[in-house]
């Protein structure tokens, strides 16, 4: 019986500390942050975000270690929610200001560029290709916390990914690499909700982006596409493997 009790104590999964959140927060720095960046669109706004993603991780005492990591990327965006509440628009509006500086998270022009799309797009259309294709949330978990059907999920990240194709390539075209006036632009820009099925596009680097606008690509090419945008602009595909 003592035996069983010790196999039992030692089989039994230990709990996250504040010191084991502080650690992945301090050793995935780069990557929590343009997280937040990437959902609220705004530097002030992400650093609030971050921080209070941290305050919050540091009071749980119910997370499994091997999850910590994970549930501090689902709490920072839990938290940008909390803070920006989006709501799926049912009238076309301008998109929200980005940030008009430099993102200094990006790792390369091609990064840059993508990002600077991504800002451009309205809040909840943001969120969903944050939450759908960086983080590998299902539709419904999409729906759940954005509080929204699973088909304005769908809708949203095909709008969305309409317009990061259009505005890469319209950077890509241009042969520059995003600086602060492409994040101004990305700002006034509108999300444009054009039928997606069909969208071809023919410059190196927007390929992954155009199979993922499309409805006739397979499931394999679909995920292997949402692969590369998650690594080209985290670095490494960093997102919850248990979305």
């Amino acid at each position: 019986m003592l035996r069983t009790s010790l196999i039992s104590a030692e089989e039994a999964p230990a709990y996250a500390t504040s010191s084991d959140f502080s650690s992945v927060f301090a050793n995935d720095l780069d990557n929590m942050h343009l997280l937040s960046f990437l959902l609220t669109a705004d530097h002030t706004k992400a650093d609030d975000c971050f921080i209070s993603g941290l305050e919050s991780c540091d009071k749980e005492n119910g997370v499994f270690r091997d999850w910590a990591r994970s549930w501090a990327r689902r709490t920072i965006v839990r938290t940008a929610i909390h803070m920006l509440r989006p709501r799926r628009n049912h009238s076309p509006a301008p998109a929200a200001a980005g940030d008009p500086v430099n993102c200094e998270f990006a790792r390369s022009p091609e990064a840059k560029r993508t990002i600077a799309s991504i800002l451009g797009l309205e809040d909840f259309e943001r969120f969903v290709l944050v939450m759908s294709v960086l983080e590998k949330y299902s539709d419904q978990d999409c729906s759940v916390l954005l509080d929204c059907t699973r088909q304005d999920v769908r809708e949203a990240r095909a709008r969305a990914l309409q317009h990061v194709a259009e505005s890469y390539s319209l950077r890509s075209v241009g042969g520059s690499g995003a600086d602060s006036n492409d994040f101004e632009e990305a700002g006034r820009r509108k999300s444009h909700p054009a039928p997606v099925l069909g969208f071809v596009a023919d410059f190196q680097g927007v390929t992954g982006i155009s199979a993922l606008c499309s409805f006739e690509a397979s499931n394999e090419t679909q995920a292997n596409s949402r692969s590369d945008l998650r690594h080209k602009i985290y670095g490494v595909d960093c997102a919850t493997e248990d979305s």
